[in-house]
Formats: C-alpha cells, structure tokens, sequence
C-alpha cells in the first residue's frame, strides 16, 4: 500500500470493464487533483500529478503539495512497476498494479479519454468535461457507494 487512506479513497471504487478496447493515442497532463468522499468518516486528498502515455503504456507520478513524491506507477504491456520511496515492485498489468497500490481498481483508459475531453462511460462514474476546454474536469462516483467527487485542474503538456 502507499500509505495514506487518502490516496486509497482516490482510487477506490474506480473500474474499467475487462477486454474493453482502448485507442493507442498518448498524451501528457500535469496539475493537481483533489478528491472527496463522502461516508460515516468523510475522507480528502490532494495531490499534484504528471500523466503520460496511453491506457495500454504510461506513467504516473503523484507528489504531495510540497513537493515529496507519493508514488510512481509505470506501466507497459506485460509489466507495471509501483516505485514508492527506494522500493519497486513488479505486477503483470496497471490494473493488477493498481489493485496492489490502491487496494482497487482505477479506470485508466477513462482517465486518459477523459482529460482529452472524450466522455468514456464507466459504471458508477459521471464525468463532468464542459471545462476541460479551460482545464478543469469534475467526476461523481455515485455507485458504489459512498459517493466521491474528483476534480482535476490541468495543463496538456
């Protein structure tokens, strides 16, 4: 685990359906995320990020406000690495890798789609992409419960 429930509540609840086909289009993103989600305890996080590649091969590195690294997921055909501090661990896929990091799953085809401005339906998740023109994207897990609210202020880089 990376520690922090934080980082866990941002992923968790978070699928992409098995075997849906992806575009092999990359890109690049930075900026910061925060999410909130709502339940008996009411749990945030906050996180600068840097995202690049594609659903199939990418990276992902999340820092805290401060600038200390939080985590590095990398991922490629047949291989994800999870580098957190001077420990690497290896795993046959991102979702595998993300289970293992997070404790869930975390719709990465969906993420890149939508920071392109492309709504991707995932089950349980609405995205919000009338800003993503000015930066900004908003998504509601509403199922399963408990709800979460993810927002996203970014640059394509």
């Amino acid at each position: 685990m990376l520690g922090g429930a934080g980082l866990l509540s941002l992923l968790a609840g978070c699928a992409t359906p098995a075997g849906t086909p992806r575009s092999a289009e990359g890109g690049a993103w930075s900026g910061r995320l925060s999410l909130r989600v709502e339940g008996d305890q009411n749990q945030s996080f906050a996180a600068l990020f840097e995202l690049r590649g594609a659903p199939e091969a990418g990276e992902l590195v999340l820092t805290s406000p401060i600038g200390s690294t939080l985590a590095q997921l990398h991922w490629a055909p047949g291989e994800a690495l999870l580098r957190n501090g001077s420990e690497t661990r290896r795993y046959e896929s991102v979702d595998a890798l993300i289970v293992a990091a997070t404790g869930a799953a975390i719709p990465v085809g969906a993420l890149f789609a939508w920071l392109a401005g492309r709504d991707e339906a995932v089950p349980g998740w609405r995205p919000d992409l009338s800003q993503v023109d000015a930066g900004r994207l908003q998504a509601t897990r509403e199922s399963p419960a408990p709800r979460a609210d993810l927002r996203i202020v970014f640059e394509r880089a």
